[in-house]
């Protein structure tokens, strides 16, 4: 990497940390001169003591913990089988016929609707809220798949099908190494929509979870109970972003930007 590329990623880092930091001086200076109320925009300050407070006493270390394992194991079950189906989507036509309009008429239902017929179906325990994130996690995995492995050059696909190349083979080898910038694409996305589910599903039927944690304190109308739990959200959802973003430059060292 050159000179002027590293100053370049050091500056957009900065400013990546800069910009968040930047928008809760201004809440600060808000709620601390009365422009805002207080009652309903609490200092950020204060949040982020009552959020070590909770952190201290373990609470909120098992909303944590029961979300990020929920978010985990759903992340799995739906991403996985997203990239098979969406490489083989792909890769053959009569798959690609088969599944098309099933992922097109079923991808525009939202997916917080369908959280009463998980319920129906799973009942009250932990299948429901795995199955919610699976669910969010499946569409932009399964869709991103297929459009990547749909605009790898045709001679590449060519040139395995010509050396006798097996189907495990065409997918190992060249489907997947192809399609990976969109796949990790979707993985972002999916990731994305499966914390937002998982605090949605957390609502109903729970008693661990941040999504729990929050609608517990709307009930009770702890409102720096409730920020707590959307700031943590909001830093899982920017650790994992991170991470994946590291995981892309690792296995997918000849994408820009």
């Amino acid at each position: 990497m050159s000179a002027g590329q590293t100053r370049s990623l050091w500056s957009d880092r900065t400013i990546s940390v800069l910009s968040p930091l930047v928008l809760l001086g201004l809440w600060e200076i808000c709620a601390r001169t009365g422009i805002v109320d207080v009652r309903f925009f609490p200092a950020p300050s204060n949040i982020i003591g009552h959020l070590f407070e909770l952190a201290s006493s373990g609470a909120l270390w098992r909303h944590v913990g029961a979300s990020l394992y929920r978010l985990a194991a759903g992340f799995v079950v739906g991403c996985v089988p997203a990239i098979v189906i969406g490489l083989a989507i792909g890769l053959y036509r009569p798959v690609r016929a088969a599944f098309d309009p099933l992922i097109s008429a079923t991808y525009p239902i939202p997916k917080s609707s369908l959280l009463p017929l998980i319920l129906l179906i799973f009942g009250l325990g932990e299948s429901s809220k795995i199955a919610m994130v699976a669910i969010g996690v499946f569409y932009p995995v399964v869709i991103n798949t297929a459009a990547g492995v749909r605009q790898i050059a045709p001679i590449f696909l060519d040139v395995g099908r010509n050396f006798g190349a097996s189907r495990f083979n065409m997918f190992r080898t060249v489907a997947l190494p192809g399609a990976l910038p969109l796949i990790m694409t979707g993985i972002k996305l999916g990731a994305g929509m499966g914390l937002v589910l998982i605090a949605i599903a957390e609502m109903v039927g729970a008693k661990q979870g941040l999504g729990y944690m929050i609608w517990n304190a709307w009930e009770l109308f702890d409102v720096q109970t409730m920020y707590v739990g959307l700031f943590v959200i909001a830093i899982i959802g920017f650790v994992m972003n991170a991470g994946f973003d590291a995981l892309e430059r690792a296995i997918v060292p000849w994408r820009k930007g």
